[in-house]
C-alpha cells in the first residue's frame, strides 16, 4: 500500500542486529524480505496494519527443488502430475496452489525454471531434468511442436468476447474428429446451434466450450472446471463425452471441484495441497476412489502428511422430515406464466433453523421461484402468506462496483468490522485476504465468496442463495456450508439454496425441493420434503443412481447399467440403498 510506513523494518529483530533481513526495493520502494535471513518470528506479520505479509513454512518432508517459482517471496510449485495415455487424470485441491500453473507448463505457455527465477530456462534443460520419466518425452515433443493440445479455460463467460457468430459455425470450424453430431446430441446442444454466442446462458456456454475442446483432434486435453453452471444431468453428460476420449487412447487432465463428477469422470487423481499464493505440492498418483477419500479424510498415507485438521464427515442417513421448529412463512400453491415458460409450485412452509436445497434441471424455474419468494416477481395466482425479509444472491453476479472489497463491505455488509462478523463470516469466507483487491478484478471464486458473505450478513428471515458453490473449491464449499448452517441456527432464520453439487447438497440439506418438467417450457416444484424422498424423485427423473462410499459415506455415482444401478432402479432406491 502507498501509505506503508515500513513497520516491518522498524520492528524486525534481524534489522535491529544490522542484518539485511528486510531491505527496500530500489524499483518499487516496497520492502523485500530475505528468505535466508528471516527467522520466521512473525513480528512483521503482526505489526503490518495492511495484512500485507504472510510467513509460510514449507513442510519438513518437502526436500525436492521446486518445479517453478515466480520470483522472490513468490509462489512456488513442487511436483508435476503423471500423464497417462487412455486415462482421465484429475487434479483435486484448493484454489491458488498451482493447478493453473501446471496447465500453463504442460501447454508450453510457461517454461519451468526449477526455482531459478532470475534466468530464463531452456527446453533442453527441462528435458534433461525429467530424464527417465514420461515427462521427458512429453516436453521433447512439446518443444518441437509435435504435440497437439486442446484446452478448455475456466472462465467460459469470456467466450463471446473472443468468438463471434453462431454456435454451429464455431463447432463446424473445430470439428477435426468428425464427431460433431454425436457430441451435439450427448450435450443436448441442438437448440443452441442457430443462436449467437453472445445470447447464451452460462450453462450453454459451458457445454459449447466443452464441445469445442473435445471436437479437436489433439493428443492431450486439458479441461478446467467443466461443470460450473451445469445441472446434474448435464454434468454427467459431460462426463460421458470426456470419457469417450479415452476410448481412442487420448489423455485428459481435468480440474474439477464437484467430487461426485470428478469421481465419475476420472481414472486417477493427484491430491494437491499447500498454501494459497504461497506454494503448492502435487502428491503421488492415486486411484480415483482412494485419492478422493484421502482428500476427504485429510491425510495422505504414503506421504505421511496431514492436509486438513479434521476429516469431512457425511451423515450415513440424511435428516428426516420431522419438523420441530417454528414456521417462518407459508405459501399457497402459486403459478407464474411467461410467453414461453410457466411454473407451478406446490404449497409449502419454511421453518426456522433449516437449510432447504432446491435442485433440478436448468431452465426449469428455480430462479423464478426464488424471485417470487423474494418479492422481485409477482405470481399470477397464489401468494406468500407472511411478509418476511429476504436476502437474495442471484446466480450471475455483476462485478462493476468501483472500489475495493473493503469499500464494498463497508457499504453493503451488515455488522462489518465487528467481532461477530469477523468470526462468523470474514474468516470462513477468507475475506481478509482480498480486502485491498478491486471488486472489478476479483476472480469468479472471490466474487462468489464476497456476494454470498454479504447476503448472509443481512438482517433477514430467509436467505435465498442461487448457486453459491460456483467457482469455489472443495474446501471453500465446506466452509461456506458450515457458515450458512451456523448463521441459520444462530439467528433462527432459514436458507433456501439452489445448487447442482450433489455432495454439497447432501452435506448441507435439512429438507429439499425438487423441480421437474420440460426445461424452458414448463416446470413444477414440490413443497420442501425429506431429502431422501426429494433425491429419489429427482434422480428417477434423470435415471441416475447414487450409492454411499463405504469408507467416507460420500455420495458416488453408479455406472449406467452396472449391477448396483440395475438393483437400485428395480427397488426404486435411486439415492442409495438402506443398509
Amino acid at each position: 500500500p502507498k501509505k506503508c510506513n515500513y513497520a516491518c523494518i522498524s520492528y524486525c529483530p534481524g534489522v535491529r542486529m544490522e542484518e539485511d533481513t528486510i531491505v527496500i526495493s530500489e524499483e518499487d520502494k516496497k520492502p523485500l524480505i530475505s528468505e535466508e535471513l528471516c527467522s520466521g518470528c512473525g513480528i512483521c506479520v503482526n505489526r503490518c496494519v495492511f495484512n500485507a505479509i504472510d510467513i509460510i513454512n514449507l513442510p519438513e518432508e518437502l526436500t525436492e527443488e521446486p518445479i517453478h517459482r515466480y520470483g522472490q517471496n513468490s509462489f512456488e510449485l513442487f511436483g508435476m502430475p503423471t500423464i497417462k495415455e487412455g486415462s482421465v487424470v484429475g487434479l483435486l485441491g484448493p484454489n491458488g496452489i498451482g493447478k493453473s500453473t501446471i496447465l500453463n507448463i504442460l501447454s508450453g505457455q510457461i517454461i519451468p525454471n526449477f526455482g531459478n527465477y532470475e534466468e530464463e530456462n531452456s527446453w533442453d534443460n527441462v528435458i534433461e531434468h525429467f530424464k527417465g520419466s514420461r515427462l521427458q518425452n512429453y516436453f521433447k515433443k512439446l518443444s518441437n511442436n509435435d504435440l497437439k493440445i486442446a484446452y478448455k479455460p475456466q472462465m467460459v463467460d469470456q467466450l463471446p468476447k473472443v468468438v463471434k457468430g453462431k454456435v454451429s459455425e464455431l463447432l463446424k470450424g473445430v470439428d477435426e474428429r468428425n464427431k460433431m453430431d454425436d457430441v451435439i446430441e450427448k450435450l443436448e446442444l441442438s437448440s443452441t446451434l442457430d443462436r449467437e454466442l453472445k445470447n447464451l446462458s452460462g450453462g450453454e456456454l459451458q457445454r459449447i466450450a466443452i464441445a469445442a475442446t473435445i471436437l479437436r483432434d489433439a493428443d492431450f486435453y486439458y479441461i478446467d472446471e467443466p461443470t460450473s453452471w451445469l445441472d446434474v444431468k448435464q454434468r454427467l453428460n459431460s462426463v460421458e463425452v470426456i470419457r469417450d476420449l479415452t476410448e481412442e487412447n487420448r489423455s485428459v487432465l481435468v480440474i474439477e471441484h464437484d467430487l461426485a463428477t470428478l469421481d465419475a469422470m476420472s481414472d486417477y487423481v493427484h491430491v494437491m495441497y499447500g498454501e494459497e499464493g504461497g506454494y503448492g505440492v502435487v502428491s503421488k498418483l492415486r486411484g480415483v476412489r482412494v485419492g478422493i477419500n484421502a482428500y476427504i479424510n485429510g491425510f495422505l498415507n504414503e506421504e505421511n502428511i496431514r492436509i486438513r485438521k479434521q476429516p469431512i464427515e457425511f451423515e450415513i442417513r440424511p435428516p428426516s422430515d420431522l419438523i420441530d421448529s417454528e414456521t417462518i412463512t407459508n405459501y399457497t400453491d402459486f403459478h407464474k406464466k411467461y410467453d414461453n415458460f410457466e411454473l407451478t409450485v406446490d404449497k409449502g412452509e419454511i421453518n426456522q433453523s433449516q437449510v432447504i436445497t432446491a435442485f433440478g434441471p436448468n431452465g426449469i424455474g428455480k430462479t423464478t421461484y426464488a424471485k417470487i419468494l423474494a418479492g422481485v416477481v409477482e405470481p399470477d395466482s397464489g401468494e406468500v402468506e407472511d411478509e418476511i425479509k429476504i436476502a437474495y444472491k442471484p446466480q450471475y453476479i455483476l462485478s462493476d462496483f468501483e472500489g475495493t472489497v473493503q469499500d464494498f463491505l463497508y457499504m453493503y455488509a451488515k455488522g462489518y468490522g465487528t467481532n461477530v462478523f469477523n468470526t462468523d463470516i470474514a474468516k470462513p469466507f477468507d475475506l481478509n485476504k482480498i480486502l485491498d483487491k478491486q471488486v472489478s478484478k476479483l476472480s469468479g471464486g472471490e466474487l462468489q465468496r464476497l456476494a454470498t458473505a454479504v447476503t448472509i450478513s443481512q438482517d433477514a428471515d430467509v436467505y435465498l442463495l442461487d448457486e453459491p458453490t460456483a467457482f469455489l473449491d472443495v474446501e471453500q464449499r465446506l466452509k461456506v456450508a458450515k457458515a450458512i448452517k451456523h448463521i441459520v441456527l444462530r439467528d433462527d432464520t432459514s436458507a433456501i439454496i439452489i445448487d447442482h453439487d450433489i455432495v454439497f447438497i447432501d452435506y448441507i440439506s435439512d429438507r429439499a425441493m425438487v423441480f421437474y418438467g420440460e426445461p424452458s417450457s414448463k416446470g413444477h416444484a414440490t413443497a420442501p420434503i425429506n431429502l431422501r424422498d426429494a433425491m429419489n424423485k429427482f434422480l428417477s427423473d434423470v435415471e441416475i443412481t447414487f450409492r454411499r462410499d463405504k469408507e467416507t459415506n460420500r455420495p458416488r455415482v453408479n455406472k449406467l447399467d452396472s449391477y448396483l444401478d440395475r438393483e437400485q432402479k428395480e427397488k426404486g432406491e435411486y439415492y442409495y440403498l438402506e443398509e
